[in-house]
């Protein structure tokens, strides 16, 4: 079943393609659904500014070895969120 709950469940778990289809879901069954609406411009919009960045970084974060090379990735993180 697709509901704003599991979108909100899948987006907290970092499945933002898997919320971003639900959101759209409830959005076509329920046009006026704020919520969606609100959640579908959100997501949309970070996607395109770090399109790319999960498959760019997520074998370094997962092969990291050392201090230097965590020190390095944090430095990554708040760059991008910055």
């Amino acid at each position: 079943m697709q509901t704003l709950t599991l979108a909100n469940i899948y987006e907290l778990q970092g499945l933002k393609e898997e919320a971003l289809d639900i959101y759209k879901e409830v959005l076509k069954k329920d046009p006026r659904n704020s919520d969606a609406s609100i959640a579908i411009r959100r997501l949309s919009g970070m996607r395109r500014k770090y399109l790319g960045v999960d498959k760019e970084m997520l074998e370094f974060f997962t092969t990291m070895e050392d201090d230097i090379e965590f020190k390095e990735f944090e430095r990554w993180l708040l760059k991008i969120w910055n």
